[in-house]
């Protein structure tokens, strides 16, 4: 047995705002295919008929209609935001990561690395455990690259280069 046809009465106000969206600038695909799909159903397309033109899955087409019935233009057309995952570190725990990269490596070390500050959080009990991917991220960013050879705190100061004759190359 067919589903029985969806209607959704689209005012010419919200087919404006629609259309208005399409010659507008640039847009996320998804928002222009829900706008698409909306427009048809205002024109009482079927689902099966509309995922025919618009790769849309007919359910997707029903479901959409649906939250436009529900929540308006804007719910059907944008995503709610999602709510990600929490944050590892706290501001103050982030803070004492940062003075520790900032200070010497540990005795046998030349430099710091990642999995050497990830380590060394845990030891010093700054942090009860931390992955190497929280503390790439924090450097990141931070703009610290303790790892490379002129570090973040103790920079060289810059040398000029001159040729024979007494003209300037440029730095070093």
């Amino acid at each position: 047995m067919a589903r029985p046809p969806l209607r959704i009465d689209v005012p010419k106000k919200d087919q404006q705002e629609l259309r208005q969206l399409m010659k507008g600038g640039v847009q996320q695909v998804r928002v222009v295919l829900r706008a698409l799909a909306l427009l048809q159903l205002a024109e009482d397309s079927s689902a099966p008929q509309i995922a025919q033109v618009i790769p849309l899955t007919p359910q997707a087409i029903r479901r959409l209609g649906h939250r436009y019935q529900h929540a308006g233009l804007d719910g059907a057309l944008y995503e709610k935001q999602r709510p990600g995952a929490a944050e590892v570190l706290d501001t103050s725990q982030k803070q004492r990561i940062i003075a520790m990269v900032c200070s010497d490596p540990p005795e046998g070390q030349a430099r710091w690395t990642v999995r050497l500050v990830a380590e060394e959080a845990v030891k010093r009990r700054l942090v009860p455990r931390v992955g190497r991917e929280a503390i790439r991220i924090l450097l990141q960013h931070h703009d610290l690259r303790p790892w490379r050879e002129k570090n973040v705190v103790c920079r060289r100061p810059h040398r000029r280069v001159h040729r024979e004759d007494g003209r300037r190359l440029g730095d070093l």
